[in-house]
């Protein structure tokens, strides 16, 4: 089936729609750009060039995406924006390139931006990945599959969040979040314990929640500074508990330094 296009729309020649797309009043999508079959834009929608957009998206009215990056050090140079399969991008959401030539924002498949939600130049995001309304991922910013970033959480630039973490509302990170774990609502950089529910949605066994549940308590409560837990970590004897490796590997390779603890949270 033919892209079906409303009267009031633009679409630049040299744009790529695939089969069953429909672009509400008012729309513009420029030359260059690719939107994949059977997506969904709204009205008063924004497509520069530069995006490539997977199937079955749904763009809803007044989102942005590709637009240059808010980056002073930006040299006009050619960028991108990847969205994935599947994705749900509500209403005034903004997504802008990559900064350095060459480089691109990318989004992986099932995710799902509330209303006024942004993400900026160069971000990386996995799989099944929700911002809620108001979230803000600044620059270069590194987002696990399965995190959850609640109502107006802020994360700074080059913040890496692991996989299946959980952001409260309010909250503001500037180090990095390791896989799984909460953060304090209306809170800077505190940890407060482990998303259970979540690890149980991700199909994470018991026995592998308890095996993540001995790597934080030894990374958070043994009283150990993190450059020994780290060492004790490597210690650990986690066999092939992928989810295990996945703390570890993640806690290893932090630069920025980790979020601190607040307090434990109930238990399974």
């Amino acid at each position: 089936m033919e892209a079906t296009i409303h009267a009031s729309a633009v679409v630049e020649e040299g744009a790529v729609l695939d089969a069953d797309v429909q672009v509400g009043p008012f729309s513009y999508i420029a030359a260059g750009a690719r939107v994949g079959a059977g997506c969904r834009i709204g009205p008063q929608v924004t497509i520069h060039g530069c995006v490539t957009l997977g199937a079955r998206c749904h763009v809803h009215a007044g989102a942005v995406l590709g637009d240059l990056p808010q980056d002073l050090g930006f040299s006009g140079d050619a960028s991108y924006v990847a969205i994935g399969d599947d994705c749900v991008l509500r209403e005034g959401v903004t997504i802008h390139r990559g900064t350095k030539p060459g480089t691109t924002t990318r989004m992986g498949n099932r995710c799902m931006f509330m209303a006024n939600s942004h993400a900026a130049h160069n971000v990386q995001m996995g799989d099944d990945v929700i911002l809620a309304n108001g979230a803000l991922l600044g620059g270069y910013a590194e987002v696990g599959s399965r995190v959850f970033v609640s109502g107006n959480a802020l994360v700074h630039q080059f913040v890496r969040i692991g996989e299946g973490a959980m952001l409260g509302g309010g909250a503001a990170v500037s180090k990095d979040v390791p896989p799984y774990c909460t953060v304090r609502p209306l809170s800077a950089n505190r940890v407060l314990g482990l998303n259970i529910v979540g690890m149980r949605r991700a199909g994470i066994s018991a026995a592998e929640r308890t095996t993540i549940k001995r790597l934080f308590k030894l990374l958070y409560v043994s009283g150990q500074n993190v450059s020994d837990a780290r060492e004790a970590m490597q210690q650990e004897n986690i066999g092939d508990v992928a989810a295990a490796k996945t703390f570890v590997d993640f806690v290893l390779a932090s630069e920025r330094g980790l979020c601190g603890y607040e307090r434990s949270v109930g238990t399974d």
